[in-house]
């Protein structure tokens, strides 16, 4: 399937949408196709969410803090967006940030990448709320009650992120299933 010819059929600002023989699927405009999950603990041990209206939903959602690799630099890193997206999102600072894992999103549909960032020795630099227009709302949960939380948001209506649940499980271990 690799040696047939990709067509473009849309070509947008942020997103392309490409057909390779039969299969159709979009790719990201901008920085290589990746984006960032930061996964951060407060020092008062509270996980940081954010929630904030998705349109292709139509809802509010709840996620952790998320962004684009090289929407606004070329020569952005992994941890260079996780930082920013952080500090926009959120208003925490990262003293330090550990890429832990990178994969695809939704292998047959897009061909995105996220990387899972863990971010420590956070410090408060502002308030958050993302740029833009983001209309972003930041949730400071204590760890302990996390999961009750996200299923509550669910029953209330949210629509829940489910790599939730796999930053969950990396704030407690390391991606080789090592306590962190």
């Amino acid at each position: 399937m690799n040696d047939q010819a990709v067509e473009t059929l849309y070509d947008g600002q942020w997103l392309r949408m490409r057909r390779r023989g039969h299969w159709e699927y979009v790719e990201r405009v901008h920085g290589e196709g990746m984006a960032v999950i930061v996964i951060a603990v407060t020092p008062e041990d509270r996980v940081l969410f954010v929630e904030q209206h998705r349109v292709p939903l139509g809802r509010r959602t709840i996620e952790m803090p998320a962004g684009l690799v090289g929407d606004e630099r070329n020569s952005d890193t992994l941890a260079d967006a996780a930082r920013r997206e952080l500090i926009e999102e959120t208003g925490w600072e990262a003293g330090h940030v550990d890429v832990l894992l990178t994969g695809p999103t939704s292998a047959g549909m897009s061909s995105e990448r996220i990387a899972f960032v863990r971010a420590t020795n956070l410090r408060k630099v502002g308030a958050g709320g993302g740029v833009d227009g983001e209309d972003i709302i930041v949730h400071e949960v204590p760890r302990a009650d996390a999961p009750a939380w996200l299923m509550q948001k669910g029953r209330e209506g949210y629509e829940l992120d489910l790599k939730l649940w796999a930053g969950l499980w990396m704030i407690q271990y390391n991606p080789d299933g090592s306590p962190a």
